[in-house]
Formats: C-alpha cells, structure tokens, sequence
C-alpha cells in the first residue's frame, strides 16, 4: 500500500530514516514518501536502506509557508534535491532563529532549557523544544508544553518567518517538485475554498485528500474540489513514529491507500 506523508529525526519524527524504513516495510507498505519538514536530508539514507525492504522510496518533504498568519504546509514530491540545497539552507536557518526565539521566551516567563545540538540538515521545530522541556522536568508531555506554552499564540510562541504560499509553490515549481497541498482542513488561516484558487494560480498540481484528521465529508468535499480544478488526489497517515511514552498518534498503513494513487503523481514529475 501507499504512504505519502511521513517524518523522521530530521524533522519532527521520533524514527530514523532507516529505522521508518523498517518499521513501513513491517505494515505492508510498498511505498513511502519521506516528507520532513523543510528538508530532504533523511531521503538518501531511506532510499539506500529500501533495497533490502523492496520498498519504493518517494522524496519529497513538507515546505512551511505563511497565509493569513497562519501555517500553511505544502508537500513536495520528487524535487531537484541540487536545486533545493541553498533555498532549503535558508529554510532550515528560519527555523532555527525561531526555535531560538521561543526558548528565550520560556526563559523570560521562567521556564529555561537548552536544545539538543541539531545538525547535519535536522529542521527544528516546536516538538524538539517541548521534549526539552519534559526533559527539564517543567511538564509531564510535550502535549502539556504545547497547551501551556508553544500552541499557536501561546506565550511562548513564535510565527514563522514569513514565507508566502505562492513563494512556496513557486520555489517547488522551480526544482520540478509535484506541489500538494498538505491536510487542507488544517488550515486555520480560512476557507478552503476560499485559498485554493490562489494556490492553484501559482501552480499547485494536487490535494492530500486522505489524511487522519479529515472527516468523511471533508474528504468528499476535497475529491470534487479536485475534480472541478483537475488537481491530483494524494494522501498519508502523517506519521511521526511512537512518542516519549512510545505511544503512536497514527499508525503506518492506516488508511490503506492504493498504489494506484501514485502513478499521476510520478507523471506529474516526469518520472517513468
């Protein structure tokens, strides 16, 4: 089956690439999009590692923008990675300015830590500063840290830097990437289908239709969206890999995708 949205250590995922790898190989699946977060850092040792698993790797990654001071994610498959190396340099910088900015606010209201060394193309983000936070012994989870401190407009939080949703789409047209709309319905920015016209302007080629926090109704409202602007369904569990207490939000495989859905997306990209 198909996997099109999952993370590792290189992002917000508490799995390796390799250990992913594994663990998709393990729930049947035959193919695996590596989308972390502003990165593509964790897609060579995955694809190096899927020989021994036959699993298919897709590259890609998950690109953060800005519409209506909202985060907006926009999914990436198949991209130049030469292409991508200095823009995504300056991607993964942002976030380490802004990771930089939240800790100095929780040490202003009391609360300081120190982050992990992170290198070698790893994206912070705000679940690397909510297990310092646990580790400090402030909370119990890095749930608790996001109700207390680092959800949007918390008092410790800090917007991203502004990247806007046609810089994004364009940046991905540029490198050859395939441009999907990553889980529309949560966008807190407006309506779907008040923002997508403007995305599909700038070149958005897809939706993620099928995705864990998308209801019946929202899946069947984004099929005809697809339909009336003749954009490509994709879909994935969004898998991060278990948490602190080696619980899992989602499981890999749990929606149980076709393959079927990945053959327009490898024509979009040009890829026989």
């Amino acid at each position: 089956m198909l996997e099109l949205h999952c993370h590792t250590t290189y992002s917000d995922g508490t799995l390796t690439p390799t250990e992913l790898v594994r663990k998709a190989a393990s729930c049947g699946v035959q193919a695996l999009a590596i989308t972390d977060h502003d990165t593509l850092s964790g897609c060579d040792e995955a694809i190096n590692m899927a020989s021994d698993y036959n699993i298919e790797i897709v590259p890609g990654l998950e690109l953060s923008t800005v519409h209506n001071n909202s985060s907006l994610h926009i999914l990436g498959f198949y991209p130049d990675a030469n292409k991508l190396l200095s823009p995504l340099s300056e991607r993964i910088a942002g976030r380490h300015r802004r990771a930089q900015l939240m800790v100095e606010n929780l040490a202003k209201l009391g609360y300081p830590i120190k982050l992990p060394k992170m290198e070698g193309g790893i994206a912070p983000g705000r679940p690397h500063i909510a297990m310092a936070l646990v580790k400090a012994g402030y909370v119990r989870s890095p749930q608790e840290a996001f109700d207390r401190w680092l959800g949007d407009d918390k008092p410790a939080y800090v917007h991203y830097e502004k990247f806007s949703i046609v810089e994004g789409i364009n940046l991905l047209g540029s490198c050859g990437a395939v441009a999907v709309w990553a889980h529309p319905y949560l966008f807190r920015g407006g309506k779907v289908e008040e923002v997508l016209p403007e995305m599909v302007e700038a070149g958005l080629i897809g939706l993620e239709v099928f995705h864990p926090c998308h209801s019946p109704t929202q899946v069947q409202n984004l099929k005809e969206l697809c339909k009336k602007y003749g954009l490509l369904m994709t879909g994935g569990s969004d898998y991060h890999g278990p948490n602190s207490q080696g619980k899992e939000e989602t499981t890999l495989n749990m929606l149980n995708l076709p393959m079927e859905l990945l053959a327009p997306i490898k024509q979009a990209a040009g890829i026989v």
